[in-house]
């Protein structure tokens, strides 16, 4: 049966990300798949009364605000960047929401737009006068509360995509194929401190991706490339520490086989002090179960029984330790 659109947009929020097993009916949150920038946004629509006098067609990322703010399109000089000469033009964005100079210019974010023809929220299914639309073909809308609250999760998760175009990006929160945000100032939203770490999860993943890893030493974290064939990898100090360290088992540089998990020797009173940790370690071990597929230890914090592992992304069912199937999903979803 056809629910109405706040059910279906409701149940896209409880869908499990990217789970080809669930069908949704989206159809009450996204624009026609016509639709293809802000240029034809707005053709053939019905503008609201107040937006033809208060409604911004334009959006940016203020680095002066620190925020989403309305913009305003502005051309100048292609060479000189004078704004009194019509040759050579080129366009730019600046903030509307405070007096701005020649060299205080924003950058403008494409997927949001004023919301003038009242789609709800894919998630909280609301209606909000400013929107996110993804480029995905159907067009789903989010509100800019949800899209960061969809960026936040994702980021705690480190469900983030690394593209090797694009760079470390999300895709349609409804799941879609080929709708990754080319613009990655849509995640300044996250705000300055999260945003940081955007960059250094961002950063640390695509080091990974070509063979790289992070200084051990406490303190630095120093992304490096290692040579080919050799255990001896050295921080470099202009970025670093200097610290010369075993590629495999991440201590001090050694001479010899590496057997990739050292030795040490620890004192009684040292022992005693640490039972607290052997606990914790008890307590991971009965709350955690392995990816089936990478072995990595995956805990699970409430919800389904549908996980995904946070490193090599496969989905696996909680009870059974198996790939996700309709059998989990009709069986025991919710346990």
């Amino acid at each position: 049966t056809e629910g109405d659109g706040g059910e279906s947009a409701r149940s896209a929020a409880r869908a499990p990300q990217g789970n080809s097993l669930t069908r949704l009916d989206l159809s009450s949150s996204r624009l026609p798949s016509t639709s293809s920038g802000l240029a034809v946004v707005l053709d053939g629509m019905k503008i609201k009364p107040w937006c033809s006098r208060n409604c911004s067609l334009f959006f940016v990322y203020c680095k002066s605000c620190r925020s989403i703010q309305p913009g305003k399109l502005r051309v100048r000089c292609g060479s000189c960047k004078q704004t009194t000469l019509t040759l050579s033009r080129e366009f730019y964005m600046k903030c509307a929401s405070h007096p701005t100079s020649d060299e205080d210019i924003s950058v403008a974010l494409d997927l949001i737009m004023t919301n003038s023809r009242d789609v709800p929220c894919i998630a909280c299914t609301e209606i909000m006068d400013m929107v996110l639309v993804f480029q995905c073909l159907e067009r789903h809308v989010i509100c800019l509360d949800c899209f960061h609250r969809y960026c936040q999760t994702r980021l705690n998760e480190r469900q983030f995509v690394c593209h090797p175009v694009i760079g470390y990006s999300l895709p349609c929160a409804a799941g879609c194929i080929d709708s990754l945000v080319k613009e990655l100032h849509h995640f300044r939203i996250l705000g300055d401190d999260q945003y940081e770490r955007y960059l250094q999860y961002g950063a640390e993943e695509c080091l990974q991706e070509i063979g790289g890893l992070m200084c051990p030493s406490p303190g630095c974290g120093a992304g490096l490339v290692p040579l080919e064939g050799s255990r001896r990898v050295e921080c470099d100090r202009q970025l670093g520490c200097g610290f010369v360290f075993c590629k495999d088992c991440r201590e001090v540089y050694h001479e010899g086989v590496c057997h990739a998990e050292p030795g040490f020797v620890v004192e009684e009173e040292a022992s005693l002090r640490g039972r607290w940790d052997r606990a914790s370690l008890l307590l991971v071990q009965e709350s955690t179960k392995r990816c089936p597929k990478c072995s990595v230890p995956v805990e699970r914090n409430g919800g389904c029984m549908h996980m995904q592992c946070p490193l090599c992304k496969a989905e696996w069912c909680w009870l059974c330790g198996v790939t996700w199937n309709r059998e989990c999903m009709g069986d025991h979803w919710f346990g």
